[in-house]
């Protein structure tokens, strides 16, 4: 049985990457991952910030995500 409640405020989650503050030309590094891991958080971005684009490329250990536009 679940209990209904009302009033309850949404928490906001913490943003994972730091797409928002970054310029063009900068980069960060995200350990563990590839290229293909990194298109739907890039995706989902650019979809409420059409104006931005970003390339990634495979590095030693992860991957290395850059602002272009």
């Amino acid at each position: 049985m679940f209990v209904i409640e009302k009033n309850i405020p949404m928490t906001i989650g913490k943003k994972l990457y730091p797409f928002d503050l970054m310029e063009v030309g900068d980069s960060f590094f995200v350990p563990g991952t590839t290229p293909k891991a990194m298109t739907y958080p890039l995706a989902a971005y650019q979809k409420r910030n059409a104006s931005t684009k970003f390339t990634t490329r495979s590095v030693d250990g992860g991957v290395r995500l850059w602002r272009v536009v």
